[in-house]
């Protein structure tokens, strides 16, 4: 009997799920349990919500409680022992009754996700895209609500897309809900949108270093950029230097966040190389959101979580957001005594972020006459998650082979293995262009659906393919909407994800001509003809 199971990433054990002491993230058989108990406890949740009305409390611990689920977030039994605890007092404030019912119903029940991973293939694949996009979209709406922005339409649906994981439906009455998902997270990507820009400002093209100056440092890792806030207003004026880390990357391009001239640069590359560049840092790591692997020995002591982040004996901030032990760290470790010259994956000492759609769209016109000119040929949207399974330098060498007449755009951490290449300008405009984090993903949909009403033709019709590396839930959301809004001959890669059925996957492969990465020089030919 399997002691866990879980095939919701891509470096999933042989390609088709971790089932033994501990999944390959590091996550326990025990937490990974615990997982499936909350997300059970959800689905009560979603349960009871029918028919009654589930307030903000409520909706703060739906969107925790999706969130604390998504891989590398939270591998603390207590931390999830407490979500759970969290969603089932909501559960009981929205249905009081049912503690005191002599004669139970089960309608409101929490749900056996045991259930799920031994329903027939093709029900569990389609259930499987819907729980883990509203996972990834949970993230997203999270990001958001800590700003103060929230839309009740994503919120309801969480509720309403669970309760369809929790049912006996058909394949024809799952289907819907796949596509609805994917419809429903692009509302809340251009929610976190607006939260962000008006908040932080419209990002600019931004060069960053990824060289350390010397004395105390800290590093902020994840995607949380209100944490980034308060850090830098918490070290202003102690001698402290800010560094982000993988997909806070794109942090230097707001205004408002840039503006602080202890915010310096960039620190490391993409979130699987941690281990290695982490090893023997002189100062303390905090991440804010997904993405963290279990610490070595060597630096665990220098590791601090907040949010819904946990792992077992790490220092924890809580809502409070004092970084009081993060900055004593810092000050502690010192920093580095001279300058340390740090480079990209290809040798590069420094990357360019801040293309997002505001910007891009603020250069449509340019755009439209270097294509109408023939200057510009192809573009090519080739970015999403990084990982550590082999295959990924694909992306590097399809960039590198891409022809001098295309434009690359690029978003979240895949984009590690190519932003240091400078690849030049066309007509005036570079090359290789960083749109930001992986929810960024609505910048790239804006530009898209404008160069089409430019072009006056449908978005398929572009000269535009999207080459996408995928890793966790985040990126399955993104490609429900991408599917959603009826784009097709999208190339996913390195592997294709473990929960698509051979039934699910021919109806993918019909219907939106998904293809599986091959070699780029392939892919390229099939792609340019």
């Amino acid at each position: 009997m399997n002691q866990m199971f879980c095939y919701q990433c891509e470096q999933t054990a042989g390609c088709s799920g971790c089932t033994g002491k501990m999944g390959v993230c590091g996550k326990s058989a025990t937490a990974a349990n615990l997982q499936d108990e909350l997300t059970g406890a959800l689905i009560g949740l979603a349960r009871a919500s029918d028919g009654n009305q589930p307030g903000p409390s409520a909706h703060k611990a739906m969107i925790e409680g999706l969130f604390a689920t998504v891989t590398n977030v939270s591998f603390s039994d207590e931390a999830i022992k407490q979500q759970i605890e969290a969603v089932r007092r909501e559960k009981e404030a929205l249905v009081p009754q049912c503690g005191q019912c002599g004669t139970p119903c089960v309608r409101n029940d929490d749900y056996d996700m045991e259930l799920l991973w031994t329903a027939d293939e093709d029900i569990r694949s389609l259930k499987s895209l819907i729980l883990f996009g509203l996972r990834g979209m949970a993230a997203y709406a999270y990001h958001a609500l800590v700003l103060g922005y929230t839309d009740e339409e994503v919120n309801q649906f969480f509720y309403k897309g669970l309760f369809a994981v929790g049912e006996d439906w058909t394949m024809e009455e799952l289907l819907p809900v796949v596509m609805e998902t994917g419809k429903v997270n692009l509302k809340c990507m251009e929610l976190l949108d607006k939260a962000n820009t008006t908040v932080y400002g419209t990002p600019a093209p931004t060069e960053v270093t990824l060289s350390v100056e010397p004395g105390p440092f800290i590093v902020v890792s994840g995607h949380d950029l209100k944490d980034l806030e308060l850090l830098l207003a918490q070290t202003e004026g102690k001698g402290i230097n800010i560094y982000t880390h993988s997909e806070m990357l794109p942090a230097h391009a707001y205004p408002e966040l840039k503006k602080n001239p202890h915010l310096k640069g960039n620190f490391g590359t993409a979130w699987q190389n941690q281990q290695k560049e982490f090893d023997a840092i002189p100062a303390p790591v905090l991440f804010t959101t997904n993405c963290l692997m279990p610490p070595k020995e060597s630096y665990k002591d220098r590791v601090f979580t907040t949010e819904v982040v946990s792992y077992p004996q790490m220092v924890h901030i809580d809502d409070n957001k004092d970084f009081t032990p993060v900055i004593e760290k810092a000050l502690e470790l010192g920093g580095y005594s001279q300058t340390q010259r740090f480079t990209g994956i290809n040798g590069g000492n420094q990357v360019t972020t801040g293309f997002g759609h505001g910007t891009i769209l603020s250069a449509a016109d340019q755009v439209v006459s270097a294509v109408k000119s023939g200057d510009i040929g192809h573009f090519f949207l080739v970015g999403g998650c990084d990982g550590a399974r082999p295959g990924r330098n694909y992306y590097t060498e399809f960039v590198k082979q891409a022809p001098e007449d295309s434009i690359i755009l690029t978003l979240a951490c895949g984009k590690y293995r190519f932003n240091d290449l400078d690849l030049g300008t066309i007509g005036g405009l570079p090359r290789l262009m960083d749109m930001g984090q992986c929810n960024d993903a609505y910048g790239a949909v804006k530009v898209a659906l404008a160069l089409a009403e430019a072009f006056e033709c449908g978005v398929n019709d572009l000269p535009l393919t999207l080459v996408l590396s995928w890793f966790e839930q985040k990126a399955v959301c993104i490609l429900l909407t991408l599917l959603s809004l009826g784009i097709k001959n999208i190339y996913l890669g390195p592997t294709l994800p473990a929960f698509l059925s051979p039934g699910v996957l021919a109806y993918l492969i019909d219907n939106f001509n998904i293809h599986k990465a091959s070699a780029p020089e392939e892919d390229l030919k099939a792609i340019l003809g």
